[in-house]
């Protein structure tokens, strides 16, 4: 039988533990690349390399090592369930709806407020199967340690004590560190992510499992890594320069994506609810 200061003590370890998961497979992957990129560029070994370490990751998270006798609890911690094809399907719908405006969002926030943004390598220095295999790599990475540590083991044991929505916020609560240290922590950076974590949280809420927002996360830091990112330098200041159409088309990008994701994460709870 265990207290309420043994059950915050548990929630408090799950989120450190969310955290430092999250934040030491980027750390891994940022020194692979880092060696790798230096001594041979044209040689992506980091890649295999973390695909590796993600897989030994993902079979002890999943209870497929370690100890057998907490096997079963780190299994339902995870929650890494397989959804039936119609839930699944519609949580990537949902999912990439929300990113088609939630980029334009990004777009809008750094025209008003200059964020710090994130620090890219010079991708026109390296062969493009390079490029593709890093971009990849990133993307599955971060998407992976996140939906694991903070949508698995963390949100899973918020929601019976908290219920879904509270849940929800905490856990993007708990995250905005972690994106703060490499963004910064302006009020539309915090405003952005907070959609994002509270998106990507609401898809592991409803279809109670990890597996579709891994799918999603993993779109939306491939489209941030290839097509949002790397020209953020280029765009207009719009409290400088003022508002072009380029800005209005993105602000009408936010509204229709966000409505449309909006249809597709109401349809996608009918269908769990039923």
């Amino acid at each position: 039988m265990t207290g309420p200061a043994d059950r915050v003590g548990t929630l408090v370890t799950l989120g450190v533990f969310a955290f430092v998961l999250s934040t030491v497979a980027g750390g891994v992957w940022s020194a692979l690349l880092i060696t790798n990129l230096r001594a041979t560029p044209t040689f992506p070994w980091s890649v295999a390399v973390m695909a590796v370490l993600l897989w030994v990751a993902w079979q002890y998270l999943n209870g497929s090592r370690g100890d057998p006798r907490k096997a079963a609890r780190r299994r339902d911690r995870l929650r890494a369930t397989q959804p039936t094809v119609p839930v699944f399907a519609w949580a990537v719908v949902a999912g990439s709806l929300a990113i088609v405006g939630l980029t334009g969002l990004w777009i809008v926030l750094w025209q008003i407020a200059r964020g710090r943004g994130n620090t890219l390598p010079d991708f026109s220095r390296y062969p493009l199967v390079v490029v593709v295999l890093v971009i990849g790599m990133a993307s599955l990475t971060a998407a992976v340690a996140e939906e694991s540590g903070f949508r698995g083991y963390f949100q899973s044991a918020l929601e019976p004590r908290l219920g879904g929505p509270l849940a929800i916020l905490v856990t993007a609560l708990v995250m905005l560190p972690a994106h703060g240290v490499t963004q910064g922590f302006a009020l539309t950076t915090v405003f952005f992510y907070m959609c994002v974590d509270g998106m990507l949280g609401a898809i592991a809420y409803i279809t109670r499992s990890i597996l579709p927002g891994i799918v999603v996360h993993f779109i939306g830091l491939v489209a941030f890594f290839a097509i949002i990112w790397p020209f953020d330098a280029t765009r207009r200041f719009v409290a400088q320069d003022g508002p072009d159409a380029w800005f209005w088309l993105h602000v009408v990008q936010v509204a229709v994506g966000g409505v449309l994701a909006g249809l597709a994460f109401r349809q996608l709870a009918r269908m769990t609810a039923s």
